[in-house]
């Protein structure tokens, strides 16, 4: 009787034992079964990051919890992402310049595939192995505080900056830790020295700016609230988030196309290599989710780098003139130029 009921209890055991092994195998094909933490590294602006993790969540649900988002400037990204490419922390980069992806790319650092939306994608906006991949368009424009400046009387081209009449009015995100501006002066001098071979003219350029600079904001954060307050009034930053200040937190900003182009950059998503490849994967198909990409141009003031069927409003009434910049040029010479510029132009002009 006693060894009836040790086998009964043994079968009963085995049974329970290969019912678990058949739920977890059923399960195995829903992404994220076994959801690892995902690390995000992210330049881009936390409402636009809480927004699309609460909408990543959602359908994914086994990653409630488990999405990290570390916001920091794109050149800190990939300064991060270098630092720890022997024991990876991250496992996706979300929001960088181009030259900084390719950056990443060449020094090894991200993930070589190719997701279901890469064939619509235009090649001027991805890696031609696929280690990154173009999210958005970023114009750089005038950004300037419109109680303080009335709109007839802002600065119509990027010249108008150095116009002594500024002097003390302009203040810049610190160049050397914001991808956004690392391009914006880097364009500034490439303008002005098509094939990067003089940047003396870009160099002068720069230095009067600094001249009119009255404080360079720590972060962007730093930035608004300075802009906000009237310690500086005028500023050179991407359309987006000028356009997410004013219209979702209130800010008093507007902006100016200038006459001469914007620097448009493509600012991209990569999965980073020897991190939780899997989701990161995940999280990348789902920024090109159409739906999603429509929201965040709607709402969020995103420019798609994959096109989208209906454009809100304001994105068909941008008039978008683009600057002849050569991206090229600027990815072989802008760390020599943002490293002259740190030692010998800031804070002497």
């Amino acid at each position: 009787m006693r060894r009836r009921v040790a086998l009964t209890l043994a079968f009963g055991t085995l049974v329970a034992g290969l019912t678990g092994c058949g739920s977890g195998s059923d399960d195995s094909d829903t992404p994220g079964t076994s959801a690892q933490k995902i690390v995000v590294y992210s330049a881009r602006d936390k409402k636009v990051t809480d927004f699309v993790v609460d909408q990543f969540v959602a359908k994914y649900p086994e990653y409630k919890g488990k999405v990290e988002v570390l916001n920091m400037g794109a050149q800190e990204v990939l300064e991060r992402t270098r630092a720890e490419k022997a024991n990876p922390q991250g496992s996706v980069w979300w929001g960088g310049t181009q030259q900084g992806l390719s950056a990443g790319a060449g020094d090894g650092l991200l993930e070589a595939w190719q997701p279901s939306f890469a064939a619509q994608m235009d090649a001027r906006y991805k890696d031609p192995q696929g280690r990154w991949f173009g999210e958005i368009l970023l114009p750089e424009v005038i950004m300037y505080n419109n109680k303080a400046i009335p709109a007839d009387q802002a600065p119509k081209d990027w010249d108008d900056l150095i116009d002594p009449r500024w002097k003390d009015k302009i203040i810049i995100r610190d160049v050397a830790a914001s991808g956004t501006m690392r391009s914006i002066y880097a364009s500034m001098i490439q303008r002005l020295s098509k094939d990067g071979s003089n940047p003396q003219p870009g160099y002068d350029w720069l230095r009067k700016l600094d001249a009119n600079t009255v404080d360079y904001a720590a972060n962007p954060t730093d930035l608004y609230v300075k802009m906000s307050r009237e310690q500086g009034v005028l500023s050179a930053w991407n359309l987006q988030d000028i356009l997410l200040q004013a219209e979702q937190s209130k800010m008093p900003f507007g902006y100016v196309m200038p006459a001469s182009g914007a620097p448009v950059l493509v600012d991209g998503v990569a999965a980073i290599k020897g991190g939780n490849t899997e989701g990161a994967k995940a999280f990348i198909e789902f920024l090109f989710d159409s739906g999603l990409r429509a929201n965040l141009a709607k709402d969020f003031f995103q420019i798609p780098a994959v096109p989208i069927s209906e454009q809100p409003q304001w994105l068909a009434n941008l008039n978008l003139k683009p600057m002849d910049v050569d991206w090229d040029v600027i990815a072989k010479n802008e760390t020599q130029w943002i490293n002259h510029w740190n030692a010998e132009i800031k804070n002497k002009g």
